[in-house]
């Protein structure tokens, strides 16, 4: 294969997983619409409701984020009064995020929206090859890639 053109699209890894994930993302906004929530949003409420109160690094971490990401995701949470974020009890310099009492009413609002969403892409896709999906998506979420070898100048 001639790259002076760039690989196919057909046969780039990166660029079929990232054209999925943004067709899936915006399949769930449209979802997600009705309650105030973007997909990502709605992730962010569940996995705070799920571990409780955690620094802004360890949720990045969790949600495989980097830091400046979340905290763009944030901030429309922090301002709709769905979640907090204070300084770090232990590590002052670190801070903290938690879920309020709206942000778990806004979630519960979500999950029946999501489930909706859920149910139609499994009906679009089949329940076990949707299975396959999660299976192979968490296989390579999972896997050690490695560090790039050095590329030839």
């Amino acid at each position: 294969m001639s790259l002076e053109a760039g690989p196919k699209s057909e046969i780039c890894n990166c660029q079929a997983v990232r054209q999925a994930a943004r067709h899936m993302t915006q399949f769930y906004d449209r979802f997600m619409a009705p309650t105030g929530l973007r997909a990502s949003q709605f992730s962010i409420l569940v996995r705070l409701r799920r571990n409780g109160l955690t620094t802004i690094n360890a949720l990045a971490a969790d949600l495989l984020l980097d830091r400046t990401t979340l905290g763009r995701n944030l901030l429309p949470l922090q301002r709709d009064g769905l979640v907090t974020i204070a300084r770090g009890r232990a590590d002052r310099r670190s801070r903290e995020v938690s879920l309020t009492a709206d942000g778990v009413a806004r979630m519960r609002a979500g999950i029946k929206r999501w489930a909706a969403a859920q149910a139609q892409f499994e009906a679009a896709l089949g329940s076990g090859r949707s299975a396959e999906l999660r299976a192979l998506l968490q296989a390579v979420v999972t896997s050690d890639l490695g560090v790039p070898a050095a590329v030839p100048a």
